[in-house]
């Protein structure tokens, strides 16, 4: 895979930040989260997504939490201070953050946009994340990662 590097691949090097890098076998369409987990043979709580949403003053937040979890909207707009948040549409996306479902990562959208990591990602040596393509997965420390984002972190899933 080291010939076939992502822009976020290509941020974390050009930031010192060490990483692996994880292919796994996928047709056109994303593999859910614990899917990708389950190809790579790890633990679902360590691999997580990247969502994108709309704040009610309009601004766009992104939320990276376990593939195995579910945001928590009241959470995630406390974390972001807007009265609500809610999912941007799947349609959106590639205009919003240059990335395709399922192939979204923290790191290298088109803007920077506030990032908050679920609290859990410290409970971990690394995470894996998407590298910003399908098929394709970063491990990495997530204070890195989040530090590299000028993300924080906060209780981000429902009970």
């Amino acid at each position: 895979m080291a010939e076939d590097k992502t822009n976020a691949m290509r941020l974390l090097e050009q930031s010192g930040v060490s990483y692996t890098a994880h292919g796994y076998p996928h047709g056109k369409e994303a593999v859910d989260g614990v899917g990708v987990a389950a190809l790579l043979g790890v633990e679902p709580a360590r691999v997580f997504k990247t969502l994108v949403t709309r704040g009610e003053r309009g601004g766009f937040f992104v939320f990276v939490v376990p593939v195995n979890a579910e945001l928590d909207l009241k959470k995630a707009a406390r974390a972001a201070g807007e009265k609500s948040v809610e999912m941007i549409h799947v349609a959106e996306l590639n205009k919003v953050t240059g990335y395709v479902r399922g192939g979204c990562s923290p790191l290298g959208m088109k803007r920077a946009y506030p990032t908050c990591f679920d609290e859990t990602a410290l409970l971990w040596d690394a995470i894996l994340v998407s590298a910003g393509r399908i098929g394709a997965q970063v491990e990495v420390d997530a204070e890195a990662l989040a530090a590299l984002c000028g993300g924080t972190f906060a209780d981000l899933t429902r009970a």
